[in-house]
């Protein structure tokens, strides 16, 4: 497939496809008679496991490194594990904090909605008086 095609399959532009192969994250593509890459379907899923790596923080030079790794085969399965596992460790570690941050949101969030209702249930909204004082006071 052309890069145009490519590009528009995998959601990448193509000059984000043509600086990953710049750069090492894509193997370089084969070219036609015209000279144009032309990309096998397989690449496909190669780029969704660089956008998950990516949406996960993973940074550039590690994802490079695992690139490389992915480029010398069988041999370096061990070492792609562990880069793998290291990153997972970070990524459950994130995920973690968010959790500890979505629960003090949430009890924040439940102490308003407790607030309002102890409003509501005593048939008066507490700042409807203030709101007439300053209307007064113009």
């Amino acid at each position: 497939m052309k890069i145009g095609e490519l590009a528009r399959r995998s959601g990448l532009t193509a000059y984000t496809i043509r600086y990953y192969e710049q750069i090492g994250l894509l193997p370089a593509p084969d070219k036609g008679a015209s000279g144009q890459r032309d990309y096998d379907a397989s690449i496909l899923v190669w780029i969704e496991f660089l956008g998950r790596l990516k949406a996960t923080g993973m940074p550039i030079r590690e994802m490079l490194r695992y690139a490389a790794l992915r480029q010398t085969g069988p041999a370096t399965d061990a070492e792609r594990r562990v880069l793998l596992e290291k990153h997972r460790d970070k990524v459950r570690g994130h995920i973690a904090d968010l959790q500890a941050n979505l629960l003090v949101l949430d009890a924040k969030i439940a102490g308003y909605a407790d607030a309002e209702e102890r409003t509501e249930t005593n048939g008066q909204d507490q700042r409807e008086p203030l709101r007439a004082r300053h209307a007064r006071t113009r």
